[in-house]
């Protein structure tokens, strides 16, 4: 197709000083009559391509337009390019594309890159991530049934902010308009996200990207050392980790979970392993577990 051919000869021309219009045209199996003609398109664009006579000329594009690879460094243009690709896994958005493509044209290496990001498969609903994003680009207010860290349900009028993806979840930043101030929401906390047609005009400054969410007033706790059992020890050290970890000579493994700041969050994670699992410290947490298992047992006890 046209178009795509206008595509690829743009990112030869940036890629190359000076490319003739025959290697153009044998590139591209079309004539050069053709190549004249896509020349011209592509400075109809607002590209500027330069012509270079004589015996080694051709068509190129002006050095200023070109980003200086110099400024950049193949690790730098790696990582970015690795970033961008994991948010376009999660987003819909040409621009990030269009990035990729520019960054690439500057990548000397092209053997495989070293680290992929796929943030799309973290657990999240991409289509409220992208709402939301669209939303926090073109100002528009998002409404959303909310349930808090207290299992209380409220409806929700947000001016959004920013995404922050932090604490392996999804959070939007915005001025909540039934509080009256700016509130951290964890999207998968969201139900019935829809954002509506009024544009808010407040101006609000990005949070900084140390911003701590906050949890809902639950103490601090002490350490937590969990023994696992090995039909178990794969998916703990998944879910642990980042902690402290041992494994001991009879197989099994024990975990130090240091000053835990979730508790709902690690009683939750005790709960799943089962019987592959035992609390051995602190006693405050093994007395919570056994009644979580009490109370778990007095529901199917027979009537």
């Amino acid at each position: 197709m046209k178009l795509e051919r206008l595509i690829s000869i743009t990112y030869a021309l940036l890629n190359h000083e000076v490319l003739s219009a025959s290697e153009l045209a044998e590139k591209y199996q079309v004539s050069q009559r053709t190549i004249y003609r896509d020349i011209e398109a592509i400075c109809a664009a607002g590209i500027p391509v330069v012509s270079y006579q004589g015996v080694n000329g051709g068509y190129g594009i002006i050095k200023e337009y070109k980003m200086d690879k110099s400024l950049l460094g193949s690790n730098d243009i790696e990582s970015l390019i690795t970033l961008l690709h994991s948010t376009a896994t999660v987003f819909k958005d040409d621009k990030t594309t269009e990035t990729i493509h520019r960054l690439q044209t500057i990548q000397s290496d092209t053997n495989s890159p070293s680290l992929t990001m796929d943030l799309g498969s973290w657990r999240a609903n991409n289509d409220d991530l992208y709402t939301l994003r669209s939303a926090i680009s073109s100002r528009h207010v998002v409404r959303f049934d909310y349930m808090n860290g207290k299992d209380e349900r409220s409806l929700r009028t947000v001016e959004p902010v920013s995404l922050l993806f932090k604490y392996y979840a999804w959070f939007l930043h915005g001025y909540c308009r039934a509080r009256q101030d700016y509130r951290m929401f964890k999207l998968s906390r969201m139900t019935g996200l829809t954002a509506l047609p009024e544009i808010f005009y407040r101006h609000h400054t990005t949070p900084p990207s140390d911003l701590s969410v906050a949890n809902n007033g639950q103490r601090k706790m002490d350490d937590a050392v969990l023994h696992f059992t090995t039909g178990s020890m794969a998916r703990a050290l998944d879910y642990f980790y980042a902690e402290d970890k041992r494994f001991n000579e009879d197989g099994s493994l024990t975990i130090r979970v240091i000053n835990p700041s979730d508790e709902d969050w690690l009683v939750t994670s005790i709960l799943s392993f089962g019987e592959d699992v035992e609390v051995l410290e602190p006693p405050t947490l093994r007395q919570l577990i056994q009644n979580k298992i009490a109370k778990m047992l007095k529901r199917y006890e027979e009537v």
